[in-house]
């Protein structure tokens, strides 16, 4: 299957965004035939995207040097958003398993984490992992409220948390227990600052969207959460943050950008409804959006920001 280019409106509502967008960039569709695409993630030694088909219970891969999308994987159990840990090694949240994965190098999968005090996750939706190695992740219900996103279920511990989880001792901390249904989330490029988005129900219904909250982040803690910003139309579902501190998040039919002040710069529309993207490419500085059915491209002129990574 090849690109296609599809002429994209960006709206400018900041001057800010024009030092960020080459002019007569266009959105690209790479390809992808998704029920639900989510969960992107740019591997820099293979030159390819990964993403998952959540409905489809695999995981979709496009190529670089072929420009073709293929499956990667099936029967991968629902996975959801997926990072790359310090050593390389790809780490995924799991709805069917409840669980946050890590696929070693021979390709077996190594589960990290699936409990909280004694009982099982709801269903892990997105993670980081931080500069020291430690796993960041949300933990909304949809892996369990949404049949065809995993197997039915119940809220075991009750609510829906943002963890952080430390590899080396087996610790996990609860370390954001005030949002509703957390989803997103992304580092500032120092660290200091956490995103998170809440997707939760209602929210989808009034006229105001999703929110996303910022937390300071010290010592492994979350402190002083407030808003950052409201997206509409739809949710802020997954984001991703570049190197000067925007933040680029999906909405129901745009990548909006918002500078680290939390003002709205602008939009680019994309022709199916977002729900996630990464930085990408040789260069790190190309949007690669999952948006519905499709995998999309966009070249932007500034770099994803990978804590903690040294990314090629």
């Amino acid at each position: 299957m090849t690109a296609n280019t599809i002429g994209t409106s960006v709206l400018v509502e900041d001057e800010r965004l024009r030092a960020l967008l080459d002019p007569g960039e266009t959105v690209e569709r790479l390809g992808g035939d998704a029920a639900w695409g989510e969960g992107p993630l740019w591997l820099s030694e293979q030159d390819a995207v990964i993403w998952s088909d959540i409905p489809g219970d695999r995981i979709l891969r496009w190529d670089r040097a072929t420009g073709r999308v293929g499956v990667d994987r099936t029967e991968v159990e629902f996975t959801n958003g997926r990072t790359q840990d310090l050593a390389g090694r790809v780490v995924t949240c799991s709805h069917g398993r409840r669980a946050v994965e890590r696929t070693e190098p021979d390709g077996s999968t190594t589960t990290l984490v699936d409990r909280f005090r004694g009982v099982r996750l709801n269903s892990p939706n997105d993670v980081v992992v931080a500069s020291d190695g430690a796993v960041w992740f949300t933990d909304p219900p949809y892996g369990i409220t949404l049949p065809r996103e995993g197997h039915p279920g119940e809220l075991e511990y009750g609510r829906c948390f943002v963890f952080r989880f430390e590899p080396g001792t087996g610790r996990l901390d609860a370390v954001i227990t005030d949002m509703a249904e957390p989803n997103g989330l992304a580092f500032s490029p120092d660290e200091r600052l956490l995103y998170v988005s809440d997707t939760a129900y209602p929210l989808r219904l009034d006229g105001n969207g999703g929110r996303v909250r910022v937390y300071d982040v010290k010592d492994g803690r979350c402190h002083d959460g407030r808003l950052f910003a409201r997206v509409a139309p739809g949710v802020s579902d997954g984001f991703r943050v570049d190197v000067a501190g925007n933040l680029w998040t999906s909405s129901r039919d745009s990548v909006q950008v918002f500078a680290p002040d939390g003002t709205r710069l602008g939009r680019i529309g994309v022709p199916e409804k977002v729900s996630n993207l990464c930085f990408g490419g040789p260069d790190l500085d190309t949007l690669y959006i999952t948006a519905s059915t499709g995998l999309y491209r966009f070249r932007t002129r500034v770099r994803g920001c990978f804590p903690g990574r040294d990314v090629r």
